[in-house]
C-alpha cells in the first residue's frame, strides 16, 4: 500500500474543512446604513466650474477579520441615482445618457479582489491596506488599487444604533478616477468639466449580533 498517498488523501478533507472554518470566522459587515448617514463626496474640478457632489445610496457587504485583513472580500455598491450636485438641473444632466446614464447603469460598484496590508500611520487602531478590485461605472470596469484604512470597533453598534448590539467597521479612503476612462461626458472640454473625479469615502458597516 502506498502510505504516502493514503496520508495525502486523508489530509485533503481535513484541509478543506479547516479552510471553511477559517473563512467562516470573517465577520459580515452590511453597508446599508440603518441610520441613513453613510455617504461619499466627489469633486470634478475645472478652470471654469468646479462641481461638488454627494452619493448616499450605499449598500453592499464586506467580509472582514481584523486579525486577517488580507482575507477580506466583498463589494460596495452605490445607487447611481443617489449622486447629486448642488444644482438641480446639473444633477439631471449627471443622471442622463451623456453622463452616468442612471437608467441603463443603475449601480456603481467596487468588488474587492486583493488586500495587501501595510504599516499604519497615525491612528494605531486603524488597519491600512492597498485594496485592489474591479471598479464598475457607466458600463465600464477597470481594475484599481486604492489606499484604504479600516477601523474595527468591537461591540460598538449599540453606540450608533439604539437597541442594536454588534460590531462596526469604518472604511476610509481618498482616490481619483478618470472621467474619460469611464466614457462619461465624452466631448466635454476640460476647461468646463475636468477629467479627474476625486472621491472621498468614509462609511460604516454594521455586523449585528446573532438573532437581531
Amino acid at each position: 500500500m502506498n502510505y504516502r498517498l493514503f496520508a495525502v488523501l486523508l489530509a485533503c478533507p481535513v484541509a478543506v474543512v479547516a479552510g471553511v472554518l477559517v473563512r467562516s470566522e470573517l465577520i459580515e459587515f452590511d453597508f446599508k446604513d440603518p441610520k441613513g448617514v453613510n455617504a461619499m463626496t466627489f469633486l470634478i474640478d475645472s478652470t471654469l466650474e468646479p462641481i461638488h457632489g454627494t452619493a448616499t445610496g450605499i449598500s453592499g457587504k464586506v467580509f472582514f477579520d481584523p486579525e486577517r485583513p488580507e482575507a477580506a472580500h466583498g463589494k460596495i455598491v452605490v445607487a447611481t441615482s443617489s449622486l447629486k450636485v448642488t444644482h438641480a438641473t446639473m444633477t439631471g444632466h449627471l443622471h442622463g445618457q451623456r453622463w452616468l446614464d442612471a437608467e441603463r447603469h443603475p449601480t456603481i460598484e467596487f468588488e474587492i479582489k486583493k488586500v495587501k496590508p501595510k504599516p499604519s500611520e497615525g491612528d494605531s487602531s486603524a488597519i491600512a491596506a492597498d485594496v485592489t478590485g474591479d471598479f464598475s461605472m457607466h458600463g465600464v470596469t477597470k481594475e484599481l488599487t486604492i489606499p484604504v484604512t479600516a477601523t474595527y470597533l468591537k461591540d460598538a453598534l449599540g453606540r450608533r444604533v439604539r437597541g442594536m448590539q454588534g460590531d462596526l467597521v469604518v472604511i476610509r479612503c481618498q482616490f481619483k478616477l478618470s472621467r474619460k476612462a469611464f466614457g462619461i461626458g465624452e466631448g466635454m472640454p476640460e476647461m468646463s468639466v475636468g477629467d479627474a473625479i476625486e472621491l472621498r469615502v468614509a462609511i460604516v458597516g454594521i455586523a449585528p449580533a446573532s438573532g437581531q
